[in-house]
């Protein structure tokens, strides 16, 4: 069957893929412009997409022969699961894969942007270290910090339990429970953002969250970038609003050069690397291709999205 793969994938698993099927993958840093998708979809059998290619309604019905697509990533945000599922076709991802390791990076942001770890290594590469001196790049200790965590699955309890080790008060706010996002918002240290990219969700840290936030407290995202509003948090930056803000993920991603938001002080950004060490992202490839695999045998996926959808035969 054909099946296109919009990136080079880390591993050898694309290897498994090519060897049952006519695999075609993108060969360029950037990811296929629209244009190409649209140009290869009356072919595709199978579609092995990244976050940063939109699977929409138009795509899918441009794709008549379509079986089975598999997502690289822990959500779906980009697919229309919808319409996939009107068509009787499976969307697979790559749950619980990168728990660990984005929470790691949850961490390293705290710390971070609270040690002003980044200032302190252009303060040296500048040549402006020339003594010691008891006031220098004074920042905020992450041990025994109250840190609020917006959005409790997967990886928001996993960074709580490597809090304990800080000895940190942990609140956390979700769907299911826990503290009034307000109450969070106002009692916390560090504010750390792991809720999916939902309707509900978007620009959830706006202004008036920003406000109620501590003027000592930091921001740190390493969820989805719309969940928090940019021009809100460009304005609370140059205002003093908060202390700083730690980012993984933007909007719009990537952010361009010279976007208002890079000129605000106080601020770490990092290129989506939350799943960024080699054994997660070659486990995310083998998941990524154990899906679409199944799909096009006709089989439910292991790692299924549209949990509603009866697998279709070969």
């Amino acid at each position: 069957m054909k099946v296109f793969v919009t990136r080079r994938l880390p591993g050898g698993a694309l290897d498994r893929l090519a060897a049952d099927h006519d695999v075609e993958v993108w060969p360029e840093r950037l990811p296929p412009p629209r244009a190409e998708l649209l140009a290869r979809a009356a072919g595709l059998e199978g579609l092995l997409s990244l976050l940063t290619d939109q699977v929409d309604a138009e795509l899918i019905e441009a794709a008549p022969r379509l079986r089975a697509i598999s997502n690289y990533a822990v959500g779906v945000d980009n697919v229309d699961v919808e319409a996939a599922t009107a068509r009787g076709i499976p969307v697979g991802n790559t749950p619980g894969v990168l728990t660990d390791t984005t929470a790691d990076l949850a961490l390293a942001l705290m710390l971070g942007i609270g040690r002003r770890l980044v200032e302190g290594d252009a303060c040296v590469r500048r040549g402006e270290w020339r003594t010691w001196e008891p006031s220098l790049l004074l920042g905020r200790d992450l041990h025994e910090a109250t840190v609020g965590i917006v959005g409790f699955g997967r990886i928001g309890q996993t960074v709580a339990r490597r809090l304990e080790g800080f000895d940190c008060t942990a609140l956390h706010t979700s769907r299911s429970g826990g503290v009034p996002f307000e109450e969070l918002l106002e009692r916390s240290d560090f504010i750390s953002v792991h809720t999916p990219l939902t309707p509900e969700t978007r620009g959830l840290i706006g202004a008036e969250a920003l406000r109620r936030m501590k003027t000592t407290a930091y921001l740190v995202n390493t969820a989805r970038g719309p969940v928090v509003d940019t021009a809100a948090l460009t304005r609370a930056l140059h205002d003093g609003e908060i202390a700083g803000a730690a980012l993984d993920v933007t909007d719009p991603e990537p952010l361009p050069a010279g976007h208002p938001l890079l000129g605000t002080p106080n601020l770490l950004v990092l290129p989506h690397l939350g799943s960024a060490t080699h054994a997660t992202r070659e486990r995310m490839a083998d998941m990524a291709v154990d899906n679409l695999l199944a799909g096009l045998r006709g089989e439910r996926m292991p790692h299924q999205a549209n949990e509603v959808l009866t697998p279709r035969g070969p």
